[in-house]
């Protein structure tokens, strides 16, 4: 029987060097069982994203399916006898036999129709140890592969979110190529919490006297925030032009994220167009958090809070109130999105916009403004209190 017990060892540990699929060594587990040792019936319940059976020879299908068998299994920490379950179970079941990985179950191995009638010890009784160090080697090969696996998904995940990440930031433009002259400056930042955002900003030069430029932040995170907006991305672009009303272009918006995200999401948008001659800023604020102008001359600061609701909220917009006023002498301008704003503190979730509005009412520049708020949120830093996107967008006002 030694022969039997090394060959047997063997030829698993040969399959589980051969890389051979999961059904195949579960296979040569059940023959070596069932042929060698005259067991009838074997289940196997393993530990994956839940309790699950992966083997089942010999019992009724209503076993791998009863109702809170794990549960009823999770006592047991040593090879046991049918009498610690329930009657209904035990009367199939003779054997229960643990896995342990780590310290921590991973499987049980159920056997039953065990030849109790042949002469002198059951082949079962006699040979219990060798089960249970066959049933863990495989079990354990089987933990392994599936974990092999689970990495080669991960890989494979973060490999697309990494491609996803640069595509996105293909479709935000780089702080560089913003436009710059004596009318008016930019600067911006943008900070995604994951790989990829559900934030976006953007600057459209409409004609060589008005510029325009939004920001916007999708409802949620992750891949599926990441692709409403570059769906609204691609609409902004088309709608945004020289001659084509705010309220219209939002209106259009409303529709277009309405299709897109069939009411399960929803953009908040801040959208705006200045006009150089005139000092004319117009600006309809679609549920986004309010823009901070500050006048430098006057040291008076604002906040742009009309328009309407979120895109996507409703089917049609209920009101959209457009805004316009002239902007006179040095002025700066703060758009951003609840990432800066909305922090996990010890005591939980804080909302303020105090310390953003201290910091742009001064003098200082708003690149200077920019950084100094980028420094005390210590989010290049990777602070734990932040747990959403950012995006900054700040406007400079020559006031010429």
């Amino acid at each position: 029987m030694s022969t039997f017990k090394l060959n047997s060892l063997l030829e698993i540990t040969l399959a589980i060097n051969e890389n051979l699929p999961v059904t195949e060594l579960l296979h040569k587990y059940e023959k070596i069982l069932k042929e060698e040792l005259q067991i009838g019936k074997i289940i196997i319940f393993k530990l994956n994203a839940g309790w699950e059976c992966i083997l089942n020879s010999g019992f009724d299908d209503s076993l791998a399916c009863e109702d809170g068998i794990d549960k009823k299994l999770l006592t047991i920490r040593e090879i046991s006898p049918s009498s610690v379950l329930p009657e209904k179970i035990s009367d199939e079941v003779d054997i229960i036999i643990p896995v342990f990985h780590k310290d921590n179950p991973i499987a049980f191995v159920l056997i039953g129709d065990i030849d109790e009638e042949s002469e002198g010890m059951s082949p079962i009784i006699k040979h219990l140890r060798f089960i249970q160090t066959i049933s863990n080697i495989l079990i354990v090969a089987i933990e392994n592969i599936r974990l092999y696996n689970e990495n080669l998904r991960q890989v494979a995940i973060q490999r697309e979110l990494e491609l996803a990440s640069k595509m996105q930031t293909m479709l935000i433009p780089e702080e560089d190529k913003l436009p710059s002259n004596k009318h008016l400056g930019f600067r911006a930042f943008y900070h995604p919490h994951f790989e990829v955002g559900g934030d976006y900003y953007d600057v459209v030069e409409l004609s060589d006297d008005q510029v325009g430029f939004c920001i916007a932040d999708v409802s949620g995170k992750g891949i599926s925030a990441a692709i409403l907006m570059s769906n609204f991305q691609a609409n902004l672009r088309a709608l945004f032009n020289h001659g084509r009303e705010l309220e219209d272009i939002v209106i259009k918006l409303n529709d277009r994220v309405m299709q897109s995200a069939k009411g399960e999401k929803f953009i908040t948008l801040f959208l705006a167009r200045y006009t150089y001659s005139t000092h004319r800023l117009e600006y309809i604020n679609a549920g986004h958090n309010p823009p901070l102008l500050y006048n430098v001359q006057k040291k008076k600061l604002i906040q742009l809070t009309s328009g309407s609701v979120g895109m996507g909220m409703l089917e049609k917009l209920p009101f959209i109130n457009k805004d316009a006023f002239d902007i006179t002498g040095p002025s700066k301008m703060l758009l951003y999105t609840d990432g800066l704003v909305e922090l996990i503190e010890d005591e939980g979730v804080e909302f303020g916009t105090t310390f953003i509005e201290q910091e742009i009412s001064n003098s200082g520049s708003i690149n200077e403004n920019i950084n100094e708020i980028i420094r005390l949120q210590r989010i290049e830093e990777g602070s734990a209190s932040i747990f959403d996107d950012i995006s900054i967008l700040g406007l400079s006002f020559s006031g010429e």
